[in-house]
């Protein structure tokens, strides 16, 4: 962990610096409007990328182990709004629309690099972290809509309807197929380290659109200092606690060493790189700022990376001593 405050993530950093960009220089008018054609287009790009990446032959084998997915996905998309739902009281300390953003991180599929990575270095499952991962995030596309929609649609003006899963099917889901369907031609491509710049680079240009938005808005004259440091508490002990949940419960139910920590890994984490382009596309008409909805989903992201990292250096210790 100390190693990551020293050395932070790259994407934080981009994040960061988009962040810092929008507040001195927002996007407005013609240009924002340009701009936002652009980010959809990365989007669509960086979801061709994720289809062209995933076996379909290993993810078929893959769900065989139906178990371990089932509960990764229960904890994803059951459990996680569930709590997110009982945590509606905290709007009596923070606004209301960041209550938005605290209850829509608890909707977004789980992450697939960090989860794997993770899982690797606490040599869990690997190869069930992957499906596992990779299936929430797919699975998420038409969940996450769904779930906004029943749990935020509702008294929050966002006027979420049933045009945003034509819009997902658009922008998200066709480009995923099409990368399925020319795997064989494109997989190289997606797999190798350059396809990081659009997965980063989209998830900048999203966050530089989002607080633009908000800084035209004048949304961020009403945020505190000491609702961003409650924010950082809050994820970090909510992190603490999901890492916690999935651990006991997966416990209870017998699973393997292997098994565990590639639940832990995969069920307490939330991605931001599926997170904020689908924010994107389903609160682009919303009244509320797309900046405050996705804050606490980046302050949270962060969180999960240190103390993740921290979990899975334990894991690798453990193992090596019990190796010698």
């Amino acid at each position: 962990m100390l190693h990551r405050l020293k050395s932070p993530d790259p994407l934080i950093v981009l994040i960061l610096t988009a962040a810092a960009i929008a507040i001195i220089a927002p996007a407005r008018g013609t240009f924002a409007d340009v701009f936002g054609n652009l980010t959809n287009a990365a989007i669509a790009l960086l979801f061709f990328l994720y289809g062209a990446r995933l076996s379909t032959q290993e993810a078929v084998s893959g769900l065989k182990h139906w178990r371990l997915h089932v509960i990764i996905l229960a904890f994803t998309f059951a459990i996680y709004p569930l709590i997110g739902l009982a945590l509606r009281p905290l709007t009596g300390f923070i606004a209301a629309d960041m209550y938005m953003g605290i209850l829509f991180l608890t909707l977004v599929p789980s992450t697939v690099q960090s989860s794997v990575a993770f899982t690797s270095i606490a040599k869990g499952n690997v190869f069930g972290a992957i499906v596992s991962a990779s299936t929430s995030n797919l699975v998420g596309v038409f969940i996450t809509p769904i779930l906004v929609m029943l749990l935020m649609g509702t008294g929050s003006g966002l006027h979420i309807d049933t045009s945003v899963f034509g819009e997902i099917s658009l922008l998200l889901v066709a480009p995923f197929v099409v990368g399925q369907i020319t795997r064989r031609w494109v997989a190289g491509l997606a797999k190798s380290k350059y396809t990081k710049m659009v997965d980063r680079g989209s998830i900048a240009m999203v966050v530089y659109s989002a607080f633009s938005k908000g800084v035209v808005d004048g949304i961020w004259s009403i945020i505190s200092v000491w609702e961003i440091i409650f924010l950082v508490f809050f994820a970090a002990l909510f992190v603490i606690f999901m890492l916690w949940l999935t651990r006991f419960i997966s416990g209870k139910l017998r699973f393997s060493r292997g098994d565990i920590i590639a639940i832990q890994f995969c069920g307490s984490k939330k991605s931001l790189a599926t997170g904020l382009p689908m924010a994107s596309v389903i609160f682009a008409s919303g009244s509320t700022s797309l900046g405050l909805l996705i804050l606490p989903l980046m302050i949270y992201h962060q969180v999960q990376l240190m103390i993740c990292s921290l979990l899975a250096s334990r894991y690798a210790h453990q193992d090596e001593e019990q190796l010698h």
